[in-house]
C-alpha cells in the first residue's frame, strides 16, 4: 500500500505543471530595496495635462480622455541611476492607449534626443497588455529614430494590482526590471549606440492609435474614457546631472561594478524564454547595419 501511494505521489508530481513555467526564478537580489521612495511633489511636477492628474496619500493618477492626456517630469535631470514606480494599469479596452515611464532630454534637444522606454501599450479585450522597452539615441522627431524594441506579456495581469518597474542606468548598461526581476540588458558596446547625455524622469498617459496596438490596427475607443493610470512608491536615485563627478553610478546587482549576478541573468533568461513576444535584433525585416550592437 505504502509503494503504491508513492508510485501515485510521483505521477502527480510529474504530471503537476511546473510552477516555473509560470513565474520567474528568484533573481536573489532586490535592488528597488536599496533605494528610497519619494514624495511625488518632492521629486516631480506637472507637465502637460494638470487637471487630468491627482494625488491621494502619494498615489498619482493620471488619466486620458478625448480632450487631453497627461505627464509628469521629475524636477532635476540624471546621468545615471535607478528609476522606478509601482503602477497600475485600467482593464478592458485601452488599444491606442500608452501608459508610459521613461527617461528622456528630448526638451533639452528636441529633434536629437535620446530615450529610454518602459511602455504599456494598451488591448482589446481578453488580450494582454504588452510590456515594451525601447532605447534609442539621438532620434529625430522626423521619424528617422532608430528603435531597440524588445516586448514582454508578463507572467500576471498588470490591472490588477501594483506591480514596480525600472530602469537601472549607468555609464556602463541599461537594465530592465519588472518586480526587481531584471527582463532586459542593454550593454554599452559603443558611444554611438549608448545614451550618455543627461536625462529626466517622465511618465505619462496618451493617445498613440496609430502605433499602439497591433500596429495601429485597433484605435483609442473613447466611448470607454477616462484611460486610467496609477503610479506611486516613486523611486529616483544616483547622480543627478549637478553631482560631482566623484558621484558612483549605482547597480543593480550586488557587484558595484554592475552586471547581473547568475541567479539574476537566470531569471532574465527565463522571462526573454518565456514572456518576450518581439527582440529588434531578431526581426528579419530591420536594417540591422543601423543598429551594429545587434552583432555577435
Amino acid at each position: 500500500l505504502f509503494l503504491m501511494a508513492l508510485f501515485i505521489f510521483a505521477i502527480l508530481i510529474l504530471m503537476a505543471p511546473s510552477s516555473n513555467a509560470y513565474w520567474p526564478p528568484s533573481p536573489g537580489y532586490w535592488p528597488s530595496s536599496k533605494f528610497r521612495s519619494m514624495s511625488f511633489y518632492k521629486g516631480f511636477r506637472n507637465l502637460w495635462g494638470p487637471q487630468h492628474q491627482s494625488l491621494d496619500q502619494n498615489a498619482l493618477t493620471i488619466w486620458l480622455d478625448r480632450t487631453s492626456g497627461s505627464g509628469f517630469k521629475s524636477v532635476k535631470p540624471f546621468r545615471s541611476g535607478y528609476f522606478g514606480a509601482s503602477i497600475k494599469v485600467q482593464p478592458g479596452y485601452t488599444a491606442g492607449v500608452i501608459t508610459a515611464f521613461y527617461l528622456s532630454n528630448n526638451e533639452a534637444h528636441p529633434g536629437f534626443h535620446d530615450e529610454v522606454d518602459i511602455e504599456f501599450l494598451g488591448t482589446t479585450f481578453g488580450k494582454p497588455y504588452t510590456l515594451q522597452t525601447n532605447v534609442y539615441i539621438r532620434g529625430s522627431g522626423d521619424g528617422k529614430i532608430i528603435g531597440r524594441e524588445m516586448k514582454f506579456h508578463l507572467w500576471f495581469d498588470p490591472t490588477k494590482d501594483f506591480h514596480h518597474y525600472a530602469i537601472l542606468w549607468s555609464p556602463k548598461e541599461i537594465i530592465f526590471l519588472v518586480d526587481d526581476v531584471p527582463i532586459r540588458r542593454y550593454p554599452r558596446k559603443s558611444g554611438a549606440t549608448f545614451p550618455l547625455r543627461p536625462m529626466w524622469l517622465y511618465g505619462s498617459i496618451w493617445d498613440a492609435s496609430s502605433w499602439a496596438t497591433e500596429d495601429g490596427k485597433y484605435k483609442a475607443d473613447y466611448k470607454y474614457q477616462p484611460f486610467v493610470a496609477k503610479y506611486t512608491n516613486f523611486k529616483a536615485s544616483g547622480c543627478s546631472a549637478y553631482a560631482s563627478r566623484w558621484c558612483h553610478p549605482v547597480s543593480a546587482s550586488p557587484y558595484r561594478s554592475g552586471g547581473l549576478t547568475r541567479q539574476q541573468n537566470r531569471a532574465m533568461r527565463w522571462v526573454q524564454r518565456y514572456h518576450m513576444v518581439y527582440n529588434y535584433c531578431q526581426d528579419h525585416k530591420r536594417d540591422h547595419s543601423l543598429t551594429p550592437e545587434c552583432w555577435r
